[in-house]
């Protein structure tokens, strides 16, 4: 790789880096461009380099989320009716979102802004709980009786994982509820909670 190459995949690495500080200390509506470049020590012409935006910024660090996410989980069809499969899911989401706190956050942010007629929120629900759905649609194909459409159960799935996560993790170096509720207890609660519905009696 060329020096000019290296240094660009450097900027971009201290933009995202710098983007995920301001997004925590400020909020991501709050953050401007320029607060982001400063603090990295770039130029605000450097950004226009790398993203469109801030709004495309985010979807890189949402793009890196995913990467991350699927490095922890197989490929393939799992069943999530078996309680390790499911709460192995269940973790690899949650330790990305704990990883990812500043990002989760701005992520909610911008979704709320949209508004609901938006769409955005539907959109990035379904975008995101892919995997699940996928699964579940896997379950269905075996005949087994899902509580509605695998989409659907997905999102609703994806929904009630992430705004836990945004209510029980704070910042990095902040004091939040979640310190009493240790990550295995919320895990093995969510597993029981979703096991529950998803592998109930069938018709």
């Amino acid at each position: 790789m060329g020096v000019r190459k290296v240094r660009a995949a450097e900027t971009e690495a201290a933009l995202k880096e710098s983007a995920r500080r301001q997004f925590a200390e400020r909020g991501y509506l709050n953050t401007k461009i320029t607060d982001i470049t400063a603090a990295a020590g770039r130029a605000t012409g450097s950004f226009y380099e790398h993203f469109a935006s801030k709004e495309d910024l985010l979807q890189a660090l949402l793009a890196d989320m995913h990467g991350q996410a699927g490095s922890q989980l197989d490929s393939g069809a799992h069943d999530l009716t078996e309680p390790g499969q499911l709460r192995d899911h269940l973790a690899a989401a949650w330790n990305v979102m704990r990883d990812n706190r500043s990002v989760m956050t701005a992520l909610f942010e911008s979704a709320m802004a949209a508004g609901p007629a938006s769409g955005a929120l539907w959109a990035r629900l379904t975008q995101d709980t892919a995997v699940f759905r996928e699964h579940l649609e896997y379950l269905r194909e075996r005949g087994h009786q899902l509580p509605g459409d695998p989409a659907l159960i997905a999102a609703a799935m994806g929904g009630m994982l992430s705004m836990l996560a945004y209510a029980l993790l704070p910042p990095s170096g902040a004091s939040g509820p979640a310190a009493d509720y240790p990550d295995q207890e919320i895990l093995d609660s969510l597993t029981r909670l979703l096991l529950f519905g998803l592998a109930g009696p069938q018709a």
